[in-house]
């Protein structure tokens, strides 16, 4: 038999559990956004307040030219290790659908757990870029409310 005349004829075992593998992943990945976050949280006003004073600290610190502290690694915590746990069933998912694919098994399930795979990683990517996206207007909102404030270093 040649490659153009193998029929599907497999039992469709790593299709279906990449498909149960993706669905799960993208449950979690639901679970993760909807339920969460689950580890303790500082509220926005604390955290706007540390990052507006930061950023006026590393104002005048360029200012009178002197050296800006060295970057802290930050420390992770079980939000990070679910977001990671979540992006990790979606790309086993996508790899066990994928062998599925490649032992000729039937397409229908296999490609099921791929794109549903795929889907529970764009999830989390779309969804974290959404509210950086968001972020980054507070913060521009934050620095255009300072800008009385360091008029006189901007030059306005």
């Amino acid at each position: 038999m040649t490659d153009s005349t193998v029929t599907d004829t497999a039992n469709p075992v790593f299709g279906w559990i990449g498909f149960c593998v993706a669905a799960s992943a993208l449950f979690a990945a639901l679970f993760v956004f909807w339920a969460g976050p689950l580890a303790p949280q500082q509220s926005a006003g604390v955290s706007l307040g540390e990052l507006a004073a930061e950023i006026g600290k590393s104002t005048l610190r360029a200012a009178a030219g002197l050296d800006q502290p060295e970057p802290v690694a930050p420390t992770r915590d079980l939000d990070d290790f679910l977001q990671i746990g979540v992006a990790m069933l979606g790309g086993l998912a996508i790899v066990v659908s994928v062998i599925g694919i490649l032992r000729h098994e039937k397409r229908r399930p296999a490609i099921a757990g791929v794109v549903i795979g795929t889907g529970a990683i764009l999830f989390q990517f779309f969804t974290f870029a959404f509210f950086a996206m968001l972020g980054v207007l507070v913060i521009m909102a934050l620095l255009n409310s300072f800008s009385d404030v360091f008029a006189g270093l901007f030059g306005g």
